[in-house]
């Protein structure tokens, strides 16, 4: 007998079925093609449901939850059905209000580690497993035991790639270690080798090579470096955080993780010199005083630090309560900032002739960013990942900059406007038009991810920017904006904190290593239905922001075909209890493919619907999990919208429900169910 449960207070519109997160590399077809694999579902509620949002998680709540994560890891691969080689290594966690939980894992394969296999468990508070996210649904097998290609021929590779790059390193700074990629689809034995040095520019180099162990074939490179009362050159006179030793103070920031900022007095390694002296007041405003570019980068760290924790719970880059470190006066002339995994730390040049240093708000908070996103989603750096690396890191640049609300560098959706990098006093990018930089790309397009990361950022920034303000001329804190659509059609902005909301859940519970551009679509409506509500104006800004930079279509397909777009069966059929699966059919009449954000609306009644499982199924046979069994899911009937992402997919044909009861005692039958394109 089966002890009735109390059935849930709140619906938590969780990503209920895995979603698959494409790998990196030039994508054919629309924008919200899947390329062929499985694609993402969303459970939808009916409503937003209030604890969605994050926890404000002290660092001993999320120790405690990491060290309940390492306690539980081999559980949760069993439950996983990962193979007996197979096994998790948690990574980073986070907690919603009501209790649900977010964990990253990454996996390894008889010891090795798995490059591109990393993946996110959504549980209950009551611990029940309710979804997961994975980079790839490919399975961990068919790997080759031992290597064809010797170490040192990897080795050859990565420096010669490196030295194509500026790097003089003759031998790697991390030899060739044996791993399995799977950021390409099947797993394959391989090597990854890091060279270091320097770039042409001058920015320190960590150029990680994969290397196919069997071939000797270059798999995949990526870049791990990520360019990007205190009298400040940007922000006037502004209150930071320092400490005194004695008689003695420093630019320590006990009140945010002892985040410090050091002069690098023009070195291009180590940390340099902690900033103190006798009084509390650094820099003068100017350029040449070398304290004024260490207090406009402690600013900016402090003002990302109160954004990260105030608005969405965060205590710090990695939740832990711990502060990076800032370093300024790197190198001579140096027109670059950025953001290193290796010393958890922001590194700033001086800009042209020393007198432009790049620290200026937007700048510290687009380099902070850069390490938020190493520790949650770990977007490679190349392909279409590295441009949504790129694009979070302007975007919550840009909500730290409004969040902040300074009268010396208002809020605005330029990014660098203060630096003058370019030397003519325009921004280094535009968010409501990226194209007017003069590379950025305004909207989506087939092969964007062989383009520079900091310019395929453009499609997310534009979504951000819609998104937040919606289409057309307008005016915000004295800039004009006139942004466009790819279909010419308007957007309405559901309003910039609403926007940053969605992209932070999305990133930090939905995103993984190679989220392409069609899956951050599908992670973003994921992010707004659980905290909005299926249906909600969030939810379809959100939709018509991204169909407006070209990936995927408005909502309900887009079709000016006002009468097909709902097709739906009302014909009652009979759920076997324990038994076989049954079916419910639509034939669909509808040129071109099936939208990214398909709605499936299904009504079945039953007496435990725990004891159901649900797919919708294609006219070609892919199967899209809508609903898993569950045990502890006591309620009555399924009653739910679900959005599936089956672009990919030709709209006409036969689509089925299929539903199969996989429990004794409860019985049901379905009611009806419809299609919305």
């Amino acid at each position: 007998m089966r002890s009735t449960l109390h059935k849930r207070a709140t619906a938590t519109g969780a990503l209920v079925a895995a979603a698959a997160m494409l790998a990196v590399g030039v994508q054919t077809g629309s924008a919200t093609a899947d390329t062929g694999r499985a694609a993402a579902t969303q459970g939808a509620a009916a409503a937003g449901n209030p604890g969605a949002v994050p926890a404000k998680l002290s660092p001993a709540q999320r120790a405690a939850l990491l060290a309940k994560a390492n306690e539980t890891k081999a559980a949760t691969a069993k439950e996983l059905g990962l193979g007996a080689k197979e096994a998790l290594v948690v990574r980073d966690v986070t907690q919603d209000v009501d209790g649900t939980t977010h964990t990253r894992y990454e996996r390894t394969y008889d010891g090795l580690p798995v490059l591109g296999g990393d993946l996110i468990v959504e549980k209950s508070k009551a611990d029940r497993t309710q979804g997961v996210s994975r980079s790839t649904t490919a399975k961990l097998q068919g790997i080759a035991a031992a290597p064809k290609v010797a170490a040192v021929a990897a080795e050859k590779q990565a420096l010669g790639r490196a030295k194509a790059e500026g790097s003089k390193a003759t031998k790697p700074s991390l030899a060739p270690r044996q791993v399995v990629w799977m950021g390409s689809g099947a797993p394959v034995l391989a090597y990854e080798t890091v060279v270091g040095g320097l770039q042409h520019d001058g920015t320190p180099n960590e150029l990680h090579v994969v290397t196919d162990a069997a071939t000797g074939e270059k798999l995949h490179e990526w870049q791990a470096v990520h360019n990007g009362v205190g009298n400040t050159q940007y922000s006037g006179q502004v209150t930071l955080g320092s400490t005194l030793s004695g008689s003695t103070y420093t630019l320590t920031d006990a009140g945010r993780g002892n985040h410090r900022t050091y002069d690098l007095k023009g070195g291009t390694s180590g940390t340099g010199t902690l900033f103190s002296g006798a009084d509390d007041t650094w820099g003068d405003g100017t350029p040449s005083n070398r304290e004024t570019a260490g207090a406009d980068a402690a600013y900016g760290a402090g003002l990302t630090w109160d954004y990260l924790k105030n608005v969405h719970g965060r205590s710090g880059i990695r939740g832990d309560g711990v502060g990076a470190y800032s370093r300024v006066h790197y190198g001579n002339a140096y027109v670059n900032a950025f953001w290193q995994d290796s010393c958890f730390c922001m590194t700033y040049g001086d800009g042209a002739g020393n007198q432009k240093p790049l620290t200026s708000i937007d700048v510290a908070a687009h380099e902070m960013t850069h390490g938020l996103t190493s520790v949650t989603a770990k977007l490679v750096y190349s392909g279409e990942s590295g441009g949504l690396n790129e694009a979070t890191s302007d975007i919550f640049a840009a909500a730290v900059e409004f969040n902040a609300n300074n009268s010396k560098d208002l809020g605005d959706y330029l990014v660098g406007e203060k630096i003058d990098i370019r030397g003519n006093g325009t921004p280094l990018r535009y968010m409501d038009k990226p194209s007017k930089d003069g590379s950025s790309k305004d909207y989506w397009y087939a092969g964007i991810g062989n383009v520079d990361v900091h310019y395929s950022s453009g499609p997310a920034n534009h979504w951000f920017y819609l998104a937040s303000e919606g289409s057309g001329a307008k005016t915000i804190n004295g800039v004009s904006y006139d942004s466009p659509t790819s279909d010419g059609q308007p957007v309405v902005g559901i309003g910039r904190e609403k926007a940053a909301k969605i992209w932070f859940r999305a990133l930090t519970t939905k995103f993984t290593a190679n989220t392409n551009y069609a899956n951050a679509r599908v992670g973003t409506v994921a992010a707004a239905t659980e905290l909005y509500g299926a249906g909600s104006a969030e939810v379809k800004g959100v939709e018509h922001a991204w169909a407006g930079v070209n990936v995927g279509s408005r909502p309900g397909g887009g079709d000016p075909d006002p009468g097909g777009n709902v097709f739906e069966n009302q014909t009652d059929v009979a759920i076997p209890d324990a038994g076989a699966a049954v079916t419910s059919s639509i034939a669909v009449n509808r040129a071109g493919n099936a939208p990214a954000a398909l709605k499936v609306d299904v009504d079945i009644v039953h007496t435990w619907r725990g004891d159901l499982v649900v797919d919708l199924i294609a006219p070609d046979g892919t199967a899209y999990r809508l609903k898993n069994s569950s045990s502890g899911d006591s309620a009555d009937n399924v009653k739910a919208q679900y959005t599936v992402n089956a672009s990919a997919k030709p709209a006409a044909g036969t689509w089925k429900l299929k539903v199969q009861d996989v429990a004794r005692q409860d019985t049901g039958y379905i009611n009806g169910w419809k299609l919305t394109f």
